[in-house]
């Protein structure tokens, strides 16, 4: 009988929280250094849930000790790992050296300073809404939904919850608070899903702050057309 959701979160969620952090990087952890991959998904949980990292140390504990029968997986009974480039044979010895690193990190307080996202997971979990965004409202088919940028974000306004774009904004500006070099910014949104340049002449940076103004806007001051507040 396939996981229900609730099953799935209460056995396997925060592992494959872990597992998640690997696409597209490389599981070259080693008892002395975790990857890159894995000190992502520490420094943001560490910043965000700490008290998911004791979740997802025993999680990755009892999957290497109960690995799935191919059966089990076939019928969907058991999470599936995905294939993070390992031999199966190494895997076991690769979850539990994940879970070792987690529960030094836990035990002796060593906690990842803040930094600039290090990993396409990194980026979406630290700036959640802005890859909503940028990945809804400015992909490649952008151009032949709105008819420039500007009506995309009106888009977004008039359709989104105001609490998420409040949220959106905050984030936003804590994007722009890294103060990176432009090339840096070009990166950044093209890792949350942007598919599409910046309106001439906006560098990335200049785009997104003038998006946090005009989204902090009252509505009524919204540019022209804008939907009001008033009846």
């Amino acid at each position: 009988m396939p996981l229900s959701p609730l099953e799935h979160d209460r056995r396997y969620g925060e592992l494959d929280q872990v597992i998640r952090a690997y696409a597209g990087q490389p599981a070259d952890d080693t008892p002395d250094k975790p990857s890159h991959a894995l000190t992502a998904y520490m420094r943001q949980t560490w910043h965000t849930r700490p008290w998911a990292l004791a979740v997802a140390e025993r999680q990755l504990r009892e999957y290497a000790d109960n690995p799935p029968g191919r059966l089990r997986l076939r019928l969907g009974e058991f999470y599936a790992v995905p294939d993070v480039g390992l031999p199966e044979g190494e895997m076991k010895q690769w979850l539990y050296c994940l879970a070792d690193h987690i529960k030094r990190s836990v035990e002796q307080g060593e906690v990842p300073l803040p930094a600039v996202p290090a990993t396409h997971w990194e980026w979406h979990a630290r700036f959640p809404e802005v890859g909503q965004f940028l990945g809804g409202w400015f992909s490649q088919d952008m151009p032949d939904e709105f008819d420039d940028h500007d009506a995309a974000v009106d888009d977004y306004r008039t359709t989104t919850d105001p609490h998420l774009v409040a949220r959106l904004v905050g984030e936003l500006h804590e994007l722009l608070a890294l103060d990176l070099d432009e090339s840096d910014y070009a990166l950044a949104v093209v890792e949350l899903g942007m598919e599409v340049d910046p309106p001439a002449p906006y560098a990335p940076s200049g785009w997104l702050a003038l998006v946090a103004g005009r989204l902090s806007a009252p509505r009524s001051d919204y540019g022209p057309g804008a939907p009001t507040d008033v009846p």
